[in-house]
């Protein structure tokens, strides 16, 4: 970075550049670029935030063990979401609470970089690896008086930010053990929420996938389908116009949706000849390694991108991405098209450069389609035709399908791997119920009786014995969960009273 470059932060410290950390100088300058005042943070207040939430109830119960031995340190014990709102704080230290309250560092207030710009927090979550900010390395000179450390904490089933742990002491308090404390802190978080999301497994993240760019292939939703719903359709020939125009498009909506999918139809749809690659969000660590790997198959000619998962995106790397979008590339160059959940979420470098938004409507939005995608994701799972008789194509329609496209091709996979009619005994309980919003009791409940009665040859005399319940309220319930149990056929050893 020049010296003409130098963020007012840095010229008011009076240090030299080389003196300041790498991410702590490109942190003070996106502080400045975000407006944030360089005497006092004025982060804004929310006060309403999800208290029901795995990841809050074990990031509150984390803390407060940790709490209940520190309780005589001077240090502030933090959860925010993934957006630096601080959603509780423990501290022993009357002092230091009042202090925090001062600057706002409290529960309802964003302390995001963009909010309060480079603090503890704010920087793990920009860069999501654990970050410590010393004294005088914050932006705001009011904040200079303490030192925070902080780690992000990833859902391990999803692999969703979800939020961080943060500690803050005093400036002049010993720091050595703060983050290595904040990681172990993060790390407890995310292994509780593994142990009580009822046993689903670890989203399994290949080392090394960073390194590897490939051709996008036909993805659940594409493939030999042209046709689909309305909805679906509009939204390629939206994103198809503006790649057409040379605009960049941002394909927006839920994870599994099929964002990149309508991306690489839409590309398809311009420059049907040209190579087409998929880059995915790299893990923190890795940025340079990443960035090293790939972009310089942006100066390829005819040679299309789509940028998956780009809110995943460490701030580094979204920063250095834009330097290299902006820069001149060959007249026949390919498209290049960003994916995310929220378009407020794509870091704000790579969010500048978006002309066209296409939002992804969620499957359960789009229900013609679902029958299908299907049919295809079968037929291409088990390398012919397969067949879904009646109940099985009533159970894929009913349910809300909250993975979206992703959930259903590794449901339909699975099932026509073993058969080639799916009914509903290949489908997992779950899908046997009808799909709705049901408080986390009922919905425990409804779950067992799904366990329960899926079970070969249980009867519901046995249902009722290990569920607890009478037979008129096993009959009761299913109807009213919408329960559809998978009826005795003749070479079933069930009879009529079996469940059904």
């Amino acid at each position: 970075m020049d010296a003409h470059d130098l963020p007012s932060r840095a010229q008011v410290r009076g240090a030299p550049v080389a003196a300041i950390p790498a991410r702590v100088l490109a942190s003070w300058q996106r502080s400045e670029d975000y407006g944030v005042s360089l005497d006092a943070p004025q982060p804004v207040f929310s006060g309403t935030y999800d208290d029901q939430s795995l990841f809050y109830e074990c990031g509150r119960e984390v803390l407060a063990e940790l709490h209940s031995t520190l309780a005589s340190e001077p240090v502030g014990l933090m959860l925010t979401d993934a957006d630096g709102l601080v959603l509780n704080r423990l501290s022993g230290d009357h002092e230091l609470l009042h202090a925090l309250d001062r600057v706002h560092l409290a529960p309802g207030f964003s302390y995001s970089e963009r909010e309060a710009g480079t603090n503890g927090l704010g920087l793990a979550l920009a860069d999501r690896v654990p970050s410590l900010v010393r004294a005088n390395d914050h932006y705001s000179l009011s904040l200079c008086g303490y030192t925070c450390a902080a780690a992000p904490i990833f859902d391990p089933v999803t692999g969703r930010l979800e939020g961080a742990v943060n500690f803050t002491t005093w400036s002049d308090a010993r720091s050595e053990l703060l983050l290595a404390l904040a990681q172990t802190a993060a790390t407890s978080t995310a292994n509780l929420m593994l142990a009580r999301s009822h046993g689903h497994r670890p989203r399994r993240v290949a080392r090394g996938q960073v390194f590897r760019i490939q051709p996008l292939r036909q993805e659940a939703g594409s493939g030999s389908l042209d046709e689909l719903s309305e909805s679906w359709n509009g939204g390629v020939a939206h994103a198809a116009e503006a790649l057409r125009g040379g605009r960049l498009v941002a394909a927006v909506g839920e994870r599994g949706s099929g964002r990149s999918t309508l991306l690489a139809q839409a590309e398809r749809r311009v420059s049907p000849g040209d190579r087409l690659l998929v880059v995915r969000a790299p893990d923190p660590h890795d940025v340079d390694s990443w960035l090293a790997f790939w972009t310089p198959e942006l100066a390829r000619p005819h040679t299309g991108f789509v940028i998956c998962d780009t809110d995943e995106l460490p701030a580094t790397a979204a920063e250095r991405l834009h330097g290299l979008l902006v820069g001149p590339r060959d007249p026949a160059a390919g498209a290049i098209a960003l994916s995310a959940e929220r378009l407020d979420a794509i870091p704000s470098p790579l969010a500048a450069l978006v002309d066209t938004v296409v939002q992804v409507p969620p499957l359960r939005e789009r229900a013609v389609d679902i029958l299908p995608l299907a049919d295809h994701l079968a037929r291409r799972a088990r390398g012919r035709g397969v067949d879904f008789t009646p109940a099985a194509a009533r159970a894929l329609t009913d349910y809300a399908w909250p993975g979206n496209v992703a959930e259903l091709a590794e449901v339909v996979k699975e099932a026509a791997l073993r058969s080639d009619v799916i009914d509903t005994r290949h489908l997992p309980p779950e899908l046997l119920a009808r799909a709705e919003h049901l408080p986390r009791i009922k919905a425990f409940e409804r779950d067992e009786m799904i366990r329960v009665l899926s079970r070969q040859g249980v009867s519901i005399e046995d249902a009722a014995a290990e569920l607890g319940m009478s037979r008129a309220t096993i009959y009761r319930k299913l109807a009213q969960y919408g329960i559809r149990l998978p009826k005795a056929r003749p070479h079933d050893p069930a009879h009529s009273g079996r469940a059904r």
